[in-house]
């Protein structure tokens, strides 16, 4: 098992992150503090922090040939992330502007995802499962996700538990589509803003109150920011970490797929829920306090 990989499936793109120091007003001309550019998407970043916890692990999703491509793979080869899943399409790569103002704490995020496909079932097909002890899916193109793990699910019949690929969901966005991953995962990670659409007001109100939705004997969880974090498995305690925010509030953009990964890690590596919960609040809460992804492992 040590040498399988966490496999996260799902959107990269170019971030170019401007740092303010309050939030431009519409129409005016500022400057910033910094500028940067980073690879993004949320199954990019979580791949990010699973290899700098020293988890072996890779990415699969789509790219199109250019300048901004070379950037996204040396910056993956840097990371240590393995990219041979990538799908290769015509088109244009994704680009995120990113507007980060410490003082509010807000990152803004106007996302240009040029309508490049994203992967299918028929391209996760090509992939050798037995190099993975667990697979992530970023929710996005859901019809085509929910093959891939039905797909995942068939190959986990023909092998004992222990060998079998943990399967894990994130439903971020409030699309209707996406909800037809609740059922689909072993481990379901659901958004703030998923689970307010749902009418809940705090994470523990949303675990309870959406755990009807997953399969028997998931784990569902939802982290609500500052407050922390709340998950319930099958024995239908909740169980909650505070959050662990830094001492100077510098950069939020990716915290959420932070948390997601130390969870992940924490979990693939026999660690109780107790335990993910509180680690994910803790590495996300040290990314918030640094530019990037640097710095969030104590060393």
């Amino acid at each position: 098992m040590a040498d399988r990989q966490v496999l996260c499936v799902g959107l990269v793109c170019l971030d170019i992150i401007s740092e303010v120091e309050r939030f431009p007003a519409e129409d005016s001309d500022t400057r910033c503090v910094s500028q940067r550019w980073q690879r993004g998407g949320n199954a990019s970043n979580s791949c990010t922090v699973l290899s700098l916890l020293g988890a072996p692990c890779a990415f699969m999703g789509s790219l199109a040939p250019g300048p901004v491509a070379d950037f996204i793979v040396g910056d993956f080869s840097r990371r240590q992330v393995d990219i041979s899943g990538v799908v290769w399409r015509d088109g244009e790569t994704p680009c995120a502007c990113c507007v980060v103002c410490p003082a509010s704490g807000s990152r803004t995020v106007v996302l240009s995802d040029t309508n490049l496909p994203d992967v299918t079932d028929d391209d996760f097909s090509k992939l050798d499962l037995s190099r993975f002890m667990w697979i992530h899916w970023e929710g996005r193109n859901a019809d085509e996700q929910a093959k891939m793990i039905q797909r995942v699910m068939l190959y986990n019949s023909t092998l004992p538990r222990q060998q079998r690929i943990t399967i894990s969901v994130e439903i971020e966005k409030t699309r209707e589509l996406l909800y037809q991953l609740f059922p689909l995962g072993d481990v379901v990670f659901v958004s703030k803003d998923v689970a307010v659409t749902f009418g809940f007001h705090s994470a523990d109100a949303a675990v309870r109150g959406l755990y009807h939705r997953v399969k028997e004997g998931a784990v569902l969880i939802c982290a609500w920011a500052e407050k922390g974090a709340d998950a319930m498995g099958p024995d239908g305690v909740v169980v909650h970490s505070d959050a662990f925010p830094p001492a100077a509030l510098v950069d939020t953009l990716g915290a959420g797929d932070t948390f997601n990964a130390a969870v992940i890690y924490t979990l693939s590596h026999g660690g109780s829920l107790q335990d993910a919960l509180t680690f994910g609040c803790q590495v996300a809460g040290r990314k918030c306090g640094v530019h990037g992804y640097d710095g969030i492992v104590e060393k």
